[in-house]
């Protein structure tokens, strides 16, 4: 094991916490945002339409540039950028330039999302065995500390425009300083064609999967805060923990999710994750108080927690580079984070908070019937990779 190859995958992983921080220090303090400039529940699933569509956009168009480049010179260009545009949505004084730094932190965090995940991906595949779910654990430790540092704040008064503008300011020189440590990628024969070509079946239907669990996990970032809020009556100190408690769940789902994965394979493990999203999402709307509400919130994020990073990582192992495959798995997958709350927002409106909140019910189900249309064998995954040839014995001179 070399020293560059530890490095990258440490790099790898503090890539993934600072994005759940950057990500999580918007989304738990949009309460805040809401009483800044008095917005109404539709407004703040246009916000989050704005943000998810920048974040699309960018997605969408990475099968190209990353068959070229490599996810390593995508992400040492998008990690700063997220940083700097994040710097933006805080410092936003009305609505019109709050949707521009918005659009632009979502371009952003789509250039970064796409590439870091391209990056865990051959850091795995050098690995030649699964990290993807410890990769993405990183990404909760970066939650769950958006939360917590969130619940701070709110407690000490700091307003949304300090909280958020910090955050920016203290992520972007560390992000400068991880770009020292990305592996490149190998380049592969078809590599400039492969942004071009139709990838495989599988990579669709994985990022079906996928848009079932970030549709999940879009409404319950975006959303529980109201709820636990203006439902259940919980303090905002209060509501803004059911975030947290949810990407605790994930963390600890994610910390096993590696080694359950070459024990009992990846259609089992989603099919088991839709089954358990489903059920507890209907505790947490059932639910007769706010401490019931964000308890149950734990067990949803281990629920859904190893869906997205076990199809990401089926989705790179599907085709000779693994940018182009992630970012078209990802683009579909973060077209349910765009969807969801938008969809919750706008239900919520006609037929209140609680009742659009069930369609969570429903993503968890159709997880676990698309689940079983997986092959029963993982196709070259990291989990099948041949072990390396040994070097050939020279004779002495």
């Amino acid at each position: 094991m070399t020293r560059e190859l530890r490095s990258a995958r440490y790099g790898a992983v503090l890539t993934f916490v600072l994005a759940g921080l950057m990500v999580g220090t918007m989304t738990v303090r949009i309460p805040a945002l809401t009483d800044k400039l008095g917005l109404s529940e539709a407004m703040v699933g246009t916000i989050l339409l704005a943000w998810g569509l920048g974040a699309l956009v960018t997605m969408q168009s990475m099968r190209r540039v990353m068959a070229r480049v490599g996810s390593r010179a995508v992400l040492r260009a998008g990690g700063p950028l997220t940083a700097l545009s994040l710097f933006g949505v805080g410092l936003a004084p009305d609505l019109p330039l709050l949707l521009t730094a918005v659009v632009l932190f979502g371009m952003a965090f789509g250039v970064m999302d796409v590439a870091m995940n391209a990056q865990g991906s051959a850091v795995e595949q050098a690995y030649r065995r699964p990290l993807m779910n410890g990769m993405h654990a990183g990404w909760c430790v970066g939650a769950i500390s958006a939360g917590a540092l969130g619940a701070l704040a709110i407690a000490a008064g700091l307003p949304f425009t300090a909280h958020v503008t910090l955050i920016g300011l203290l992520s972007l020189p560390v992000m400068v300083l991880l770009g020292r440590t990305y592996l490149p990628e190998p380049p592969a024969v078809e590599a400039r064609t492969q942004g071009r070509r139709r990838l495989p079946p599988v990579v669709y239907l994985l990022g079906a999967i996928m848009f079932f669990a970030f549709m999940v996990e879009g409404t319950v970032a975006d959303w529980n805060g109201l709820y636990l809020r203006d439902e259940l009556g919980a303090p905002e100190a209060v509501a803004a923990l059911g975030y947290p408690v949810f990407e605790v769940g994930m963390l600890i789902a994610r910390l096993t999710g590696d080694r359950l994965r070459v024990r009992f394979g990846v259609r089992g493990m989603l099919t088991v994750s839709g089954v358990a999203t489903a059920g507890f999402f209907a505790v947490v709307l059932l639910a007769p108080a706010a401490v019931v509400a964000v308890a149950a919130m734990f067990f949803v994020g281990l629920g859904v927690a190893t869906i997205s990073p076990l199809t990401l990582s089926l989705a790179g192992t599907a085709t000779d580079t693994p940018g182009p495959a992630i970012a078209q798995a990802g683009a579909m997958g973060y077209a349910g984070l765009l969807l969801g709350p938008v969809v919750i927002g706008f239900l919520s409106d006609a037929a209140g908070l609680r009742t659009a909140l069930g369609i969570g019910v429903l993503l968890g189900l159709l997880i676990a019937l698309s689940s079983r249309l997986l092959p029963g064998r993982e196709p070259a995954t990291v989990t099948h990779l041949p072990e390396p040839e040994p070097e050939p014995v020279r004779a002495a001179a």
